[in-house]
């Protein structure tokens, strides 16, 4: 019997408008996909309740048709899976994994012990031991949950690697450091999940074999990888591309303004123009 086909996926948030980098990274997958006769899906990754937009979601899959993508429907958008994150935090819950956090971002900065591989201040573990803690869990206050990364270590204790493919599909791998993350957040305040634990569980749920993304989520992998062994999930391959800049050596971005595929195309750029001028012909 045949092997199953490799599945790959682009994974957008609608907080904004597809730019150039995106298109890469969508024309990268679908690429690879072809070359190795696997399966193209799209997911729309919109937890955020506040910065993400239906009609941008619709807007993405637009651009992507646009440029000839042709992918899978229905598109999974992670907004309809709250119930499984929640579930899968639960779990974490139940096996002392995770614990409630109350502290704000202001607190967290003033006590940082260090930066996350992002830059963003490495929580100390303020509420892991708070005296405080159950009184103003009973009185209805916000909390996110993190992960216990001593307990998490301790519970899958052995070394962890991911498993890579370089952009022929060759594969490799690499060691997997979690702990450069501390005790990153799982649960957020206003939603069940965190992009970490989401992410997981969405790969797990559509079968996905290659994860084919910027260069700047390659540290996020590392904590992937230890909630795929917590959760008991499959690991796919990653391979983690270079990532588009501006004139001035920044990454191309939604938050800088970079140009939109629909400003582009506004001044008459044809989705071929973009394939040319992205490597694809």
């Amino acid at each position: 019997m045949s092997a199953r086909p490799p599945v790959f996926r682009f994974a957008p948030s609608p907080n904004g408008r597809l730019h150039l980098g995106h298109a890469y990274s969508a024309l990268l997958n679908a690429e690879m996909a072809g070359r190795m006769h696997g399966r193209l899906l799209v997911r729309i990754e919109d937890i955020d309740p506040t910065r993400c937009r239906p009609d941008l979601a619709e807007a993405m899959l637009a651009d992507l048709r646009w440029l000839g993508l042709r992918f899978e429907e229905p598109v999974r958008r992670q907004s309809e899976h709250l119930a499984t994150y929640a579930a899968a935090l639960a779990s974490l819950q139940a096996r002392g994994l995770v614990y409630p956090c109350l502290c704000s971002r202001r607190e967290i900065a003033q006590a940082s012990i260090g930066r996350d591989p992002d830059g963003a201040p490495l929580y100390p573990g303020t509420c892991r031991g708070r005296a405080d803690l159950a009184a103003r869990l009973a009185a209805g206050t916000p909390h996110a949950w993190r992960l216990d990364m001593r307990a998490a270590r301790a519970a899958c204790p052995e070394p962890l690697c991911v498993h890579t493919a370089d952009a022929a599909g060759t594969p490799g791998r690499r060691p997997a450091e979690p702990e450069r993350w501390g005790d990153a957040v799982l649960g957020r305040k206003d939603v069940p999940t965190s992009y970490h634990l989401a992410v997981v569980l969405d790969d797990a749920a559509q079968g996905v074999t290659h994860v084919v993304r910027g260069q700047d989520l390659d540290a996020a992998t590392d904590l992937h990888r230890l909630l795929q062994r917590l959760l008991g999930l499959p690991s796919p391959r990653y391979h983690h591309h270079a990532l588009l800049r501006d004139p001035d050596g920044e990454k191309l971005a939604k938050s800088r303004g970079s140009p939109s595929l629909a400003d582009l195309r506004a001044q008459g750029v044809t989705a071929d123009d973009i394939r040319r001028r992205l490597g694809f012909a």
